[in-house]
């Protein structure tokens, strides 16, 4: 195969609809768009609007709550430590706290605190710190010879 013989797979490039080229061309006067009204004009985009028909939105039901002041923790499986104190990017012989989790790359950033799940097994005896902790993944971590502190999460002052 040579520079010159490469071509697009059939059906890749398609050619732009030209509209508003005469009669002949099926797409010609008012160029597809209707007679006057809203969505002849240019700058219109009705979104979710569906011809006056109920649009989708209006015909699903609707449930549950969002929290907007639910709090967003850094989630680290043990799997996930284990693996990088074996690749040596985590001190195991050290305290490992929030911003050693961060530093060594194990989770990107904080935001609002650390949280521990059981994922996977730890062997290496660690002390941890964080925000917060299941009931499995301190078990496991004591069971290796460890210890978890589990820290309040941080509160900010109301404004």
């Amino acid at each position: 195969m040579k520079l010159h013989e490469i071509r697009d797979n059939e059906g890749a490039n398609r050619k732009k609809k030209r509209v508003a080229r005469g009669p002949g061309s099926g797409k010609g006067k008012t160029a597809g768009r209707g007679i006057k009204g809203q969505t002849s004009r240019s700058g219109v985009a009705l979104n979710g609007y569906e011809g006056g028909q109920m649009p989708l939105y209006r015909r699903l039901p609707k449930r549950g709550f969002t929290a907007p002041n639910a709090k967003k923790f850094a989630i680290v499986n043990l799997s996930q430590l284990q693996a990088f104190i074996d690749s040596g990017k985590l001190d195991a012989k050290a305290d490992v706290t929030e911003d050693a989790l961060v530093a060594s790359g194990v989770v990107r950033r904080k935001l609002d605190g650390v949280r521990l799940l059981a994922k996977g097994e730890l062997k290496a005896a660690l002390n941890l710190t964080v925000t917060g902790a299941s009931k499995a993944a301190v078990e496991a971590v004591e069971k290796a010879g460890g210890k978890v502190t589990v820290t309040a999460p941080a509160v900010e002052a109301a404004e």
